[in-house]
């Protein structure tokens, strides 16, 4: 029998500066709830740019935000160039708070960053507080190295607003796999909201295949948003012209994010290889990587649970800057023999990269390495929610 939580509200903030990883991670989690249970409505806050791009299920909806975009150098800047960058983050503040007051949640999950972006969510998040909302925080099992996070969380004070503010914390990862708060100071207060609900499931709706699909077997390569992905990109499309043995199809999706005139470049280029083809985005990655024979990515956090999801072969070339957090998700992997792996500088020599190629479809699969993981992050997420609104107030 499904359980009904008619009127039952659940808020997610989704701050979405660089790539789709936020806005992707929200959208599945809030579908996953309201399947789960009738009568349940979701509504996400992004500031993705293409956010109404994707589908979203019965009872889940969004409020678009305004684009800000994080610089490779990690800085800030608004979407609208003739926006100051002060001016676009009140304008996000206004709404977010508007929103929280008009929609009375009953839970709201913040992804990844505590008080949003330049703090832009803590008047919202004292208000709910006050209003009795369950309010959640949501941390990638990797953030960031631990001197880097924790620099940048000194200087805003967030751990210590982390433990006045929220209830829960959620880690989007099973204990074993990465702590996100390793080699940090934290305290006991902090570590005892810590719920390690392990990694999310992905699925592919196969009544809905994706038109960008090819026939026959191919290797995916995907550089999530694409905004710092031409390197990848090019790197492989080196190793094919460089190598005439390297022979199998790739399907390369450069990602929306990726500067115009890379991916003008890149289209190009890539059709005078007859084994590769080009596309510039598609909203049912999952899709694409559940068909693939094996996966070339980045490895972010989405691009990752999808490659474990459909048990793929795969080869990972992180970003190393400004963020190490693909780095230490690729270590990791790597080390448990999930995965292969190349640095960025490996990459960047054809004949290397090109013999990783050629060996990717015949790797094992993850299931192999790692027989035991579960990615039962879903599941637990629900169960936790169940709970949580059985126990509110009416």
């Amino acid at each position: 029998m499904t359980t009904r939580f008619d009127g039952k509200r659940i808020l997610m903030y989704s701050h979405d500066t660089f790539g789709l990883g936020h806005l992707r991670r929200c959208r599945t989690i809030a579908h996953a709830l309201v399947e789960t249970y009738s009568g349940l409505s979701v509504l996400i806050i992004s500031g993705a740019q293409i956010a109404g791009a994707f589908d979203y299920r019965a009872r889940v909806d969004f409020v678009k935000i305004p684009s800000v975009i994080k610089l490779r150098n990690g800085e800030y800047s608004s979407l609208a160039q003739h926006i100051d960058l002060s001016d676009t983050i009140e304008m996000r503040k206004s709404i977010i708070r508007h929103t929280a007051e008009t929609f009375q949640p009953d839970i709201f999950i913040v992804d990844k960053e505590p008080m949003g972006l330049r703090g832009e969510i803590e008047e919202t998040l004292r208000y709910l507080k006050g209003q009795g909302t369950r309010l959640v925080l949501g941390l990638r099992e990797v953030m960031d190295a631990p001197h880097l996070l924790e620099a940048e969380w000194q200087h805003n004070d967030v751990m210590a607003k982390i433990e006045k503010t929220y209830d829960d914390i959620w880690v989007y990862g099973p204990p074993d796999f990465y702590d996100p708060l390793t080699g940090m100071t934290v305290p006991d207060t902090v570590r005892a909201r810590m719920h390690f609900m392990g990694f999310l499931k992905r699925r592919a709706l196969h009544e809905a295949l994706s038109t960008h699909r090819p026939s026959g077997d191919y290797i995916l390569v995907t550089t999530g948003g694409g905004g710092d992905g031409a390197d990848l990109v090019d790197d492989v499309m080196n190793a094919y012209l460089a190598d005439p043995d390297l022979s199998h199809k790739a399907l390369i999706v450069l990602g929306p994010y990726m500067p115009g005139e890379q991916r003008a470049e890149l289209l190009r280029k890539g059709q005078k290889i007859p084994a590769i083809e080009v596309i510039e985005f598609d909203t049912r990655m999952e899709e694409l990587i559940a068909s693939s024979r094996a996966v070339v990515a980045m490895g972010g956090y989405n691009t990752y649970c999808e490659i474990l999801s459909f048990d793929k072969p795969a080869l990972i070339i992180p970003r190393t800057t400004p963020r190490e957090e693909q780095l230490l998700r690729a270590r990791r992997a790597a080390e448990l023999g999930m995965v292969d792996m190349l640095m960025p500088e490996q990459s960047r020599d054809p004949m290397q990269l090109g013999k990783a190629l050629k060996a990717l479809p015949m790797r094992d699969v993850p299931s192999q390495a790692a027989p035991g993981l579960t990615l039962d992050g879903l599941t637990n997420i629900a169960e936790v929610v169940g709970t949580t609104l059985r126990q509110a107030p009416a």
